[in-house]
């Protein structure tokens, strides 16, 4: 089972937790293309390794806090409150 250490509550089981898609996806400007606007809306990275991804931790303190997370290992390398920018993390272990 997957182990999210909660920014706020500690480290709790991943049932707690609602998954809130790729973090850090800057919404574009308010006049822009359709193509544009589809591309914000619905194309998302997925790579094979590491991910930042939005975290809601629904049945605790009810808030969101970002996680980086490798999705080969599903080894957590960081976790940080909404807002916080990215970490800079070793390219060797990613």
């Amino acid at each position: 089972m997957l182990r999210l250490a909660c920014p706020y509550c500690g480290v709790r089981d991943q049932p707690e937790f609602k998954f809130g898609g790729q973090s850090h996806i800057a919404r574009p400007a308010f006049e822009v293309t359709d193509a544009v606007w589809a591309d914000y809306l619905f194309v998302r990275d997925n790579p094979k390794g590491m991910l930042y991804e939005r975290w809601l931790h629904e049945y605790g303190c009810g808030r969101w806090f970002n996680v980086a997370r490798d999705t080969v290992t599903h080894e957590v390398r960081a976790v940080y409150r909404m807002g916080d920018a990215k970490p800079t993390l070793d390219r060797g272990t990613t």
